[in-house]
């Protein structure tokens, strides 16, 4: 996603890399994610590469894949996992994010009896689905509901969802988790849509919120999927002429977003983690290692002005 030192991105692959199965003595893991140089995948992949060592030590090794952009993620996706079976894959770590778009390469991976792991995106419901052995992550419905939950206990109870990757099916969950939570708590919420290629914009996603506010002035509060998205929240708002009227939650969080919150122009981040998937997944090509819980939940967290300070530490290190 994540309370003590936010590994968030670091401790959901090492789960994953503990736990597949076969007689091999050297697990050649691949981690399928997103863009190396995306704030929040960045860390991500730190987690796969910290987790990798141990299978390297063992004669293994972690392969990273990720798309060039998001602008055709399900399709790019699900490239990447038949690319990772191509290239002899010992066992593979995944997030669902387009379940009709790469559940068939997925399923793929399954037939091959190769252990899967869906970690990020997908829940314990694609896990099933497909026949993999576990999920590591954030309930991402649970995620985008503390987010509304906050906002209606803090009498913000006019939300808005800003979604710049619609179709993902995370995505969309995170926001129907923020309406569901906004509204169990007495208030209202919507979703904002954007075309997948304002994810990452700083311009495109500010001036959208911007005119979205000026038109809608009975909206109190913004919930972004991404912490780029929310820096460029805070952005917006601030150039509605906004700010401190309208308060900004969003989904991870970097150094910029806890200084945001340390300053008060951004009232909380939701933060999920990283690390199990990869290790995991590395004791079971190994040594038949199985982890008895399925669904190893790393969210969501709420960091917020009471805890942003020994949250910024771990995030100084480079980690979550």
């Amino acid at each position: 996603m994540i309370k003590l030192r936010r590994l968030a991105a670091t401790v959901s692959i090492a789960a994953i890399m503990t736990c597949a199965a076969t007689a091999v003595m050297a697990a050649n893991i691949f981690v399928v994610g997103g863009k190396p140089d995306d704030p929040f995948w960045s860390i991500v992949k730190r987690g796969a590469e910290d987790a990798g060592k141990v299978a390297e030590a063992q004669g293994g090794k972690v392969v990273w894949l990720g798309p060039q952009n998001y602008d055709n993620l399900g399709v790019d996706a699900a490239e990447l996992i038949r690319q990772a079976i191509d290239q002899g894959a010992d066992a593979i770590v995944g997030p669902d994010w387009v379940p009709e778009a790469m559940d068939p390469a997925f399923k793929a991976v399954v037939d091959k009896k190769i252990p899967l792991v869906i970690y990020n995106a997908g829940g314990i419901e694609a896990a099933d689905r497909l026949g993999a052995m576990n999920y590591v992550g954030s309930n991402d419905y649970l995620s985008g509901k503390a987010a509304g939950s906050y906002f209606a206990k803090h009498d913000l109870k006019n939300a808005v969802c800003l979604n710049t990757l619609p179709g993902a099916a995370n995505i969309e969950a995170f926001c129907k988790g923020m309406t569901d939570g906004v509204t169990e708590g007495g208030g209202t919420g919507s979703s904002l849509p954007l075309p997948a290629t304002s994810f990452g914009s700083a311009t495109a996603v500010a001036q959208a919120l911007k005119a979205h506010l000026l038109q809608h002035p009975e909206i109190k509060a913004v919930f972004a999927i991404g912490n780029v998205d929310t820096n460029s929240a805070v952005n917006g708002v601030t150039q509605a002429g906004k700010a401190g009227q309208v308060k900004v939650c969003g989904m991870n969080m970097d150094e910029t977003v806890l200084n945001n919150i340390k300053s008060g122009s951004q009232l909380c981040a939701i933060d999920q983690q990283g690390y199990l998937a990869v290790s995991i997944l590395n004791g079971n090509v190994n040594y038949g290692l199985t982890v008895p819980t399925r669904e190893i939940l790393t969210g969501p967290g709420v960091i917020d002005a009471s805890n942003v300070d020994a949250t910024l530490a771990g995030v100084k290190a480079g980690a979550r």
